[in-house]
């Protein structure tokens, strides 16, 4: 089974196409994160577990989801990581999920999508983002081979500085990056509540036809580039940047 989590489309759309190619069954952990429901879940076919980085490492939603979830039949487990360059040392917290689900942990496969991140990066532009989907192509492609099988993921062993990344960088991202009070909205918005209803973590609600965030955040940027009035800034920082929605998926390539 493809069990994913996704903020603008990346992991959805390659959890999509795996699930094509692979005629896997396919999952969308938002309700049960966004409901707080832990999940029960059943497959015969190897687990692979679908997510954005964040910080060189899988999304803490994410990883709680798996870490609350309860996953019957198959034990064994792929994650594949859609990212804007690298994921760092993620692997090792990947395969430390797995020893404590009792998971057969059978590697963690990057796959380079479009930045989506505009809080602190520059999203490209569609034609752009196009080219950056079609190049993930070979490495979803091999991916699905090594699934097919039986094979583990290959990846280059993590160094040092990877492990900063994954260990420190990602702690402090947390603690002092990762928070709402930075998202404003204009008067551009038209009140349709896209942002609230996209929100994973609920923390969107509309006072007098205006967003207003919460204290619960995990920077996914589902509102900001889902908003179709382009509404939503998040400071200075998301100022006269792309707003960034994956292509769509329509079907095997």
């Amino acid at each position: 089974m493809i069990v994913y989590f996704t903020g603008t489309g990346n992991s959805q759309y390659c959890a999509q196409l795996l699930a094509g190619h692979l005629g896997d069954a396919l999952t969308d952990s938002f309700h049960f994160i966004r409901d707080g429901i832990a999940a029960e879940l059943r497959s015969d076919r190897p687990w692979v577990f679908v997510s954005p980085t964040y910080a060189w490492r899988i999304p803490r939603v994410f990883s709680d989801f798996i870490h609350s979830g309860s996953f019957f039949g198959s034990r064994e487990a792929y994650f594949v990581m859609t990212c804007g360059d690298e994921t760092g040392n993620a692997a090792a917290f990947n395969q430390a999920l797995c020893k404590e689900k009792g998971l057969l942990y059978k590697g963690t496969l990057p796959v380079v999508m479009p930045e989506n991140y505009i809080a602190l990066y520059d999203a490209p532009e569609q034609a752009e983002a196009i080219k950056i989907v079609d190049a993930a192509a070979p490495s979803l492609e091999s991916g699905m081979a090594c699934i097919r099988e039986d094979r583990d993921f290959s990846v280059p062993k993590a160094g040092t500085v990877d492990r900063l990344k994954s260990g420190v960088i990602n702690a402090a991202f947390y603690r002092f990056i990762v928070k709402a009070n930075k998202f404003i909205v204009s008067d551009a918005c038209v009140g349709c509540g896209k942002c609230a209803e996209s929100c994973v973590l609920n923390n969107i609600e509309l006072r007098g036809g205006k967003p207003v965030w919460g204290g619960r955040c995990t920077h996914c940027m589902a509102c900001i580039c889902g908003c179709p009035a382009e509404a939503i800034e998040y400071g200075k920082a998301s100022t006269g940047k792309p707003r960034y929605q994956c292509p769509e998926y329509k079907g095997l390539v």
